[in-house]
């Protein structure tokens, strides 16, 4: 809803340096798309000031500061699935992260608040509500419940896919860094190899289920070990900073990597043929923009958003898609292996994939943003 009192006085301040605030926190898959943003932002107005809100426990904590953005923290809302005693608790949540959110947004003098969905979103759209423009982004077609409400009382609506049920919906993709809408992953390859100790010439897999990896996708393919080394295809492995994976070495044969996180992600998609991932709209964005050929295993949780992210690459060529119940030892052998070790079909792949996405969203919504802020 529009405040006629803030639209004046930000038409006093014009020219002002723009003070936006991201909320995105709690998983990769909304802290991405808003550092995404705030570079971007920076790129358009070098005066600008962005600062986000995260929550103590959140991966935030280790992102935005190595970006070199300002965090605030406010207390955290879980959203309960079902009913639990936590829910009896949730009024008295809200109400403490939305009077601290508000706070922090008083001090810091926000001009626009920028919502990506997930826990930290939902406290920043009730305490911008009525007193600072509210933008919202949506990365899945099926919106969270954070989104919902903050598509109430937003006045522009941005999201990566067409069919996204909310009011005044934009369509313009999913912002992403500028390290990998620009990666030239042929170039890179060589040091990408090296900087992981992977064999410099092995058709080589990339694996990773997210920020906190995937224990289905680690045991599945770790399984397929020996499968891989008979091959000759390498894998770099990413099983996720609180598990362990342990592979047998085959000495002679490409290197199978395991490591706990993925700094680097732009090194890790350079130095991959394929990869082998869950489908987050993050993921899907990122894969596709790159390049990559990809075998995704959606989460076999939560709404379906995640096979529904990963269909149009699947239906375009780009990708394939197997089932988190369906994936084993074998189904590598049988199915991963092959696409690996195939150089013509993995070009075919590659080329479908880069036709898809929106390469310049995130300066799409930095325009959305500033304009918004009105300065």
């Amino acid at each position: 809803m529009n405040n006629p009192v803030r639209a004046d006085a930000a038409a006093e301040v014009a020219g002002k340096a723009p003070v936006v605030v991201v909320a995105g926190g709690g998983t990769a898959g909304h802290i991405e798309p808003a550092l995404a943003l705030a570079d971007a932002v920076m790129r358009l107005r070098p005066d600008a000031k962005v600062i986000a809100l995260g929550t103590e426990r959140g991966l935030e904590n280790k992102l935005v500061p190595a970006r070199g953005y300002p965090l605030e923290l406010i207390p955290p809302v879980p959203m309960p699935r079902k009913p639990t005693p936590e829910l009896l608790k949730m009024p008295m949540k809200v109400r403490d992260s939305v009077k601290r959110t508000r706070e922090i947004l008083e001090r810091v003098g926000a001009d626009v608040v920028v919502g990506f969905g997930g826990y930290v979103a939902l406290p920043a759209y009730l305490a911008a509500r009525g007193r600072t423009p509210i933008v919202v982004h949506e990365a899945n077609e099926k919106p969270g419940l954070a989104n919902k409400v903050g598509a109430r009382f937003a006045v522009r609506v941005a999201v990566a896919v067409p069919g996204t049920p909310l009011a005044k919906a934009e369509v313009i993709g999913i912002p992403l860094r500028r390290s990998i809408t620009s990666l030239d992953r042929a170039a890179l390859r060589a040091e990408a190899r090296e900087h992981f100790g992977l064999d410099p010439d092995a058709p080589t897999l990339l694996v990773f289920g997210g920020s906190q990896g995937a224990v289905s996708i680690n045991g599945a393919v770790s399984g397929a070990a020996k499968e891989f080394a008979d091959a000759g295809v390498g894998v770099l492995h990413a099983h996720g900073p609180k598990n362990t994976l342990v592979v047998q070495e085959f000495p002679g044969k490409p290197a199978y990597v395991p490591v706990p996180y993925l700094e680097r992600m732009d090194l890790a998609y350079a130095a991959a043929d394929a990869v082998l991932c869950r489908s987050g709209a993050m993921t899907v964005a990122e894969v596709s923009a790159v390049g990559l050929p990809a075998v995704f295993v959606p989460l076999p949780y939560g709404n379906g958003e995640q096979a529904v992210n990963a269909r149009p690459a699947v239906d375009a060529g780009a990708g394939l898609m197997v089932d988190d119940a369906d994936l084993t030892a074998a189904k590598i052998a049988e199915l991963v292996i092959p696409l690996v070790s195939d150089a013509d079909r993995i070009a075919k792949m590659s080329a479908a994939a880069v036709g898809l996405g929106h390469r310049e969203a995130d300066e799409t919504l930095a325009k959305i943003v500033l304009e918004a802020a009105g300065v």
